[in-house]
């Protein structure tokens, strides 16, 4: 990737507004398209279906094509005899998570979509360029394939800037995966009605919206590898951020090395720790109810299944039925960072989840569902990120954003971001690691390892 190009993005991230679309004409332009476009979706039962049932020979509910996803049963034994059974969203396919980009006098701008998703709590949100999986753009459905797809069947024609496969709700999917995919073109391009071009820090501005900019816009973008800049032949870069211990953690010269600690502590994990579970039966899971309208758990759990009839335009297919996750509540995934030697450094904590594609990945200080369970235990952290959260000091950003709507049903989940002072933060529980943004930056760059909550946090920041 060429020097030039990050240094344009970095200018990108500084501005606000564009002379291609000013910020309030791209609210005006989500608002439009929302007042003309219909959505239905309502809850039915899965017997009312003609294209999921459940298959009680293989206990999953699939399609009539066993295409797009399946939802199974899953069982995880630990060392203590917790066990977790739940439902399971089984995707083995790639999809496409892509950005186009292009520098406008000297400012790289991306092509953004104002898209629906069924799961959506508020019809339209500013997703990636395109944003398909594999039954989409191979056109498994009967629709026509998504625009721009050509872009990023051809990549290797343009200069590529982010091309990833990061993971996905290790919660919810078992070893889902996408192809985080930026890059860079030239030439003209047509843009159609439901695609726009904005600065980088456009975008940020717009996150400060609850539940506007959707969650795959904010893992594209959190891959950007801004710690390739080589900052000591142009520092030029400095004057676009106020926020100087940002810039220090991005680009200043890291002499606490963390990487072997952390990689130690991971791999420690997968060699000792970590235990395989299985697909079983939906109608085998413990506590688990099955019936026509949901699949719900008896103890408190935090979500379920719904079944629902969907129709909407501007789609390439315009009705449907689908089974969607339904969240109990919001869940809050919080980032504490702090101070030191006047660099930023965030406190992240690697997570293991049941369905996380290599077993544990560094996630945010807090991920936290709005229903615990039994495996969740609280640490002094937790009791630091409450106390702060609750005295309201420190607070970077606090915003709700949805999660994935074609998937997830309304789901919208609180995402802070608080500074603490480091004094606060001297003994540290094990699995916990102060890491500045430069390190974080370059693991994001390696398959599976920043997880998706900790990767949207990052997407937040401002300069």
């Amino acid at each position: 990737m060429k020097q030039q190009t990050l240094y344009s993005i970095i200018r990108s991230w500084s501005l606000e507004q564009s002379d291609m679309s000013k910020t309030q004409e791209i609210l005006d332009w989500v608002e439009d398209r929302n007042k003309n476009v219909e959505v239905n979706i309502f809850k039915n039962k899965l017997s009312q279906s003609d294209f999921w049932f459940y298959d009680k020979e293989k206990g999953s509910i699939h399609n009539k094509n066993n295409s797009f996803f399946s939802i199974v049963g899953f069982e995880k034994f630990y060392y203590d005899g917790f066990k977790i059974s739940q439902p399971i969203i089984l995707q083995k396919e790639i999809g496409f998570l892509g950005i186009i980009c292009k520098e406008f006098d000297g400012v790289m701008h991306f092509l953004m979509q104002a898209k629906i998703e069924p799961g959506n709590i508020n019809k339209i949100q500013i997703s990636p360029t395109i944003q398909a999986t594999k039954s989409n753009f191979t056109q498994k459905h009967g629709g026509a394939k998504p625009p721009y797809l050509e872009y990023f069947e051809n990549a290797f024609k343009y200069e590529i800037i982010v091309d990833q496969i990061q993971s996905e709700q290790s919660s919810r999917f078992y070893k889902k995966r996408n192809r985080n995919i930026i890059i860079r073109v030239e030439e003209e391009i047509e843009v159609i009605p439901s695609h726009r071009w904005v600065t980088l820090g456009q975008l940020k501005k717009l996150m400060r919206i609850d539940n506007l900019v959707n969650m795959d816009t904010r893992t594209v973008i959190s891959c950007i590898p801004y710690y390739k800049f080589d900052i000591d032949k142009n520092d030029d870069v400095s004057k676009f951020f106020n926020n100087k211990s940002l810039y220090n953690s991005i680009f200043k010269e890291n002499k606490q090395n963390i990487l072997p600690e952390i990689y130690h502590y991971i791999n420690n994990y997968k060699m000792f720790d970590d235990f395989d579970g299985k697909i079983v039966p939906l109608h085998a899971l413990d506590n688990w109810e099955l019936l026509d309208e949901k699949i719900y758990c008896k103890n408190p759990y935090p979500y379920q299944v719904i079944f629902c009839d969907i129709s909407m335009e501007g789609r390439e297919v315009k009705r449907w039925t689908q089974p969607l996750f339904e969240a109990m509540g919001i869940a809050t995934f919080g980032l504490i960072c702090c101070e030191h030697d006047n660099v930023l450094k965030f406190l992240v904590r690697a997570t293991a989840e049941i369905g996380c594609f290599d077993g544990i990945e560094l996630a945010p200080t807090v991920q936290r569902e709005a229903v615990q369970i039994e495996s969740h235990k609280n640490t002094i952290i937790d009791a630091l990120f409450d106390k702060k959260l609750k005295e309201k000091t420190g607070i970077i950003f606090d915003k709700l954003l949805s999660e994935e709507g074609g998937r997830f049903y309304h789901e919208q989940n609180r995402n802070v971001i608080l500074k603490v002072c480091i004094d606060e933060l001297q003994e540290l529980p094990n699995g916990y690691f102060l890491v500045d943004y430069n390190t974080l930056n370059e693991l994001v760059q390696v398959n599976n390892t920043l997880n998706i909550q900790l990767r949207n946090l990052l997407s937040l920041l401002e300069v």
